[in-house]
């Protein structure tokens, strides 16, 4: 698992899941990490396969693919 990991935020999926948005470290090497956790119990989160990894070269691609789905989606509604 991770070496480090500083979670920024925590998005609720239901009583047994949520999104965590972490900045963490492996093997020295730094990333942004958005992954879904579940529970049993409420105390112990666990993570699951499910996310997605973001190395800091391509964090401003991926920061204009949310701004651009933002705007699409105030759009709409």
């Amino acid at each position: 698992m991770a070496d480090e990991s500083k979670i920024l935020a925590r998005i609720e999926r239901g009583e047994t899941q949520e999104l965590r948005i972490s900045v963490s470290e492996y093997k020295g090497k730094s990333y942004l990490d958005a992954r879904i956790f579940f529970t049993k119990d409420k105390e112990n989160w666990f993570p699951t396969q499910k996310g997605i990894t973001v190395y800091p070269e391509d964090l401003d691609t991926f920061a204009e693919a949310i701004e651009e789905a933002k705007k699409e989606l105030m759009a709409i509604d």
